[in-house]
């Protein structure tokens, strides 16, 4: 079952957060029937949502990533809640282009100049919404550029799909550290050094590293410490624990949350002489989920229903 788990380092200076994903991106790539690369961009955008999606506090928080680009990809739309569920969609599915070194996917040519857009729908009269220029086309460069410059948090994110020769996502996953505003020189001079030295996440994973220990190899010395929100326990790197580990992890998964009645609303924002038009032709109409690809059937009787 893919999970999340988040923590603590460095007597509360650094804010960490891990994910396995690997189930979900298969998800979304049998959803969406994505080539390689696209699966690779579509899954670290799936990653970052819900590592993001995760600091959000109200139950019905809803983060949006989109990226708009120049590249054969030329877009990706990935949802996240507060409860690790996110769902996601690319505009182009079907891309080729050439493996960069040692047969790497390359994210970034596929994805080329661009832009990223977050939006933050938090209850409030009106959503958060911040833009910046794709840095990479990386997207784990772009998601820690968008935190330093847009939200004042200085930020390392590290994302990793590894896709299979059958095609299919045999890892998935990543991290995101972020220091906090009295994070320490020497504090940050530690971190540094550290991520300078980490192998590729899909690496650590393919050794057989859980979240746990990914954040533990990458705070190693740092006081570490996994944590829950609402919660004082918590377990140290030195294996000191005062709640069962399981505790701590955060279920994540690909979902949608389509159905019929939610397309019947949505065709309901066009205009009236269309509508009227589609009862007209007497014929059935069938509608397509962005999202998750799930085909519904309306009927000339659900239309007129509108």
């Amino acid at each position: 079952m893919d999970y999340l788990v988040r923590g603590t380092a460095a007597d509360l200076m650094i804010r960490a957060f891990a994910v396995d994903a690997t189930e979900t991106v298969e998800e979304a790539r049998l959803h969406h029937d994505t080539r390689p690369v696209v699966t690779a961009a579509l899954g670290r955008l799936l990653i970052a949502g819900a590592m993001m999606g995760s600091t959000m506090k109200g139950n019905d928080d809803l983060l949006t990533l989109m990226i708009r680009s120049d590249g054969p990809i030329k877009g990706l739309t990935v949802t996240a809640n507060s409860h690790g569920e996110v769902k996601g969609y690319p505009l182009n599915p079907d891309v080729e282009v050439p493996r960069k070194y040692k047969g790497k996917l390359d994210v970034g040519g596929a994805i080329g100049p661009g832009t990223l857009t977050i939006i933050m729908d938090l209850g409030l009269k009106e959503p958060y919404s911040g833009q910046i220029e794709l840095q990479t086309g990386e997207i784990g460069d772009d998601i820690a550029y968008y935190y330093t410059k847009s939200e004042q948090t200085p930020s390392a994110v590290g994302l990793g799909v590894m896709v299979d020769t059958d095609l299919t996502v045999k890892h998935a996953g990543g991290f995101m550290i972020q220091l906090m505003p009295d994070a320490t020189e020497e504090v940050i001079s530690k971190l540094e050094e550290r991520i300078s030295k980490m192998p590729p996440v899909t690496t650590l994973m393919e050794e057989g590293k859980n979240p746990e220990e990914i954040l533990e190899y990458l705070l190693d010395g740092m006081d570490f410490k996994l944590s829950t929100e609402g919660e004082n326990s918590s377990i140290s790197s030195e294996g000191e624990t005062d709640a069962p580990r399981e505790n701590y992890r955060m279920p994540v998964c690909f979902k949608c949350n389509c159905s019929k009645d939610r397309m019947l609303k949505a065709l309901a924002t066009i205009k009236k002489s269309d509508l009227q038009e589609m009862i007209d032709d007497g014929e059935d109409v069938e509608v397509v989920c962005h999202f998750c690809n799930t085909k519904y059937k309306l009927t000339v009787e659900d239309l007129k229903t509108l």
